[in-house]
């Protein structure tokens, strides 16, 4: 039966991280993953997460299954994480949450309710995109169109040609953005830009799927949540796609959840009731033990606070590698990088032809994407300099 099964390559990425564990040089350095590493190399346990561990592994009486809609003090917090208390407390019962198996399960329930309300709707998607955006809503039947996002003549957003795109779409169809720290690009709208944004999908009935994983990473939790709560002051319906996997560090946990903005209540309950169903058919019940903990995390005043402190502590050494990064490459090269130090998140794309970066990887055991993005966590003090030569060497 299975004998002629076509058998498919590895992912673009994680195949590139085989490559580079399978690499024999021991000062190869891996910046494809987006996971982000410490100063040591390694993906940290948030210390808040380990203390709510060994008190849910202390308190917990049964492994029965979750409710389908997940756990309510997950849900609950990262309502008020992404939306704010006083914007979450205006909107009531317009909002409605699912928990998922973390990001890439809410853009997929996402998906699937898109697909029930309207399956002709066209998603909009930037160019470029996270490599499994596509592939995730695709698989729901759902079609797509792109608009220009990132320019590499400019090293930045192209937001007159952004715009000009999306004057093409229709009422209802549905634009894919990423709430901050884009992937791959690192690159962001301004405070006008989303304003203008807003303003601009409102007038056209152009609806919202916010893909939103990585808060707090960028700027500041507040900071990095005010693009997406500019659309939702404008905007009556909406899709929010969060992951708890980077901000919380629970990558291998998959919690996650799928927020619904209804324009009345019954729509939201509506949107949820779809996502429920549709989570039956793909996995049936949501994971328990990551939402558990980042549920307890934050509805804990203490645990919330101390999470906070850590994440604001990634977010500044974050920041402090692309200033630092941009600098060593502006003195090794005497080019302009300054656009690094722009930048916001864990990405960034160093302006390197394909040829350029197969040499690196190649040559210098510097694993980079083909696109030459970079995972700019994946830096250190142990290997920045050998990055920095490496792509000066191949300039």
């Amino acid at each position: 039966m299975f004998d002629s099964l076509a058998l498919l390559p590895p992912d673009s990425i994680l195949g590139l991280a085989a490559a580079c564990r399978a690499d024999s040089n021991p000062d190869k350095v891996d910046l494809t993953l987006g996971v982000y590493m410490d100063e040591t190399g390694l993906c940290p346990v948030f210390e808040a997460v380990q203390q709510a561990q060994r008190d849910l592994v202390q308190e917990e009486m049964t492994k029965v299954y979750m409710p389908p809609q997940g756990d309510a003090a997950y849900l609950e917090g990262v309502q008020t994480l992404v939306l704010g208390e006083e914007r979450r407390a205006l909107l009531g019962d317009r909002l409605t949450a699912v928990q998922t198996p973390g990001g890439c399960g809410a853009v997929r329930l996402g998906a699937e309710v898109i697909f029930a309300a309207a399956p002709t709707a066209t998603v909009w998607v930037s160019d470029p995109t996270w490599p499994v955006h596509i592939p995730l809503m695709g698989s729901v039947g759902l079609q797509f169109k792109s608009y220009r996002y990132y320019s590499a003549a400019i090293r930045g957003l192209d937001f007159t040609a952004m715009l000009e795109d999306l004057e093409a779409a229709s009422p209802g169809d549905i634009v894919l953005l990423h709430g901050c720290c884009h992937n791959p690009s690192g690159v962001d709208p301004n405070a006008e830009q989303w304003q203008a944004l807003a303003t601009f999908m409102a007038e056209r009935a152009l609806v919202p799927m916010v893909d939103f994983a990585y808060q707090g990473m960028g700027a500041g939790l507040s900071e990095d949540a005010a693009g997406l709560r500019c659309l939702i002051d404008h905007i009556p319906e909406m899709i929010i796609a969060v992951s708890s996997s980077k901000n919380i560090g629970l990558y291998r946990e998959r919690a996650g959840a799928v927020i619904f903005l209804g324009g009345d209540a019954r729509a939201a309950e509506a949107m949820a009731s779809q996502a429920v169903s549709a989570a039956r058919r793909v996995y049936s019940m949501p994971p328990a033990h990551g939402a558990l903990l980042a549920g307890r995390v934050l509805s804990s005043p203490d645990l919330r606070s101390q999470w906070a402190a850590e994440l604001a502590q990634i977010c500044q050494r974050i920041n402090g590698l692309r200033r630092d990064f941009c600098d060593a490459l502006i003195a090794e090269t005497d080019r302009d990088f300054a656009f690094i130090s722009e930048e916001h998140g864990m990405f960034s794309f160093l302006g390197l032809s394909v040829e350029q970066a197969q040499r690196l990887r190649n040559d210098k055991s510097v694993y980079v994407l083909d696109s030459s993005r970079i995972n700019i966590a994946g830096l250190n003090a142990g290997n920045m300099d050998r990055v920095v030569n490496a792509v000066s060497a191949v300039l």
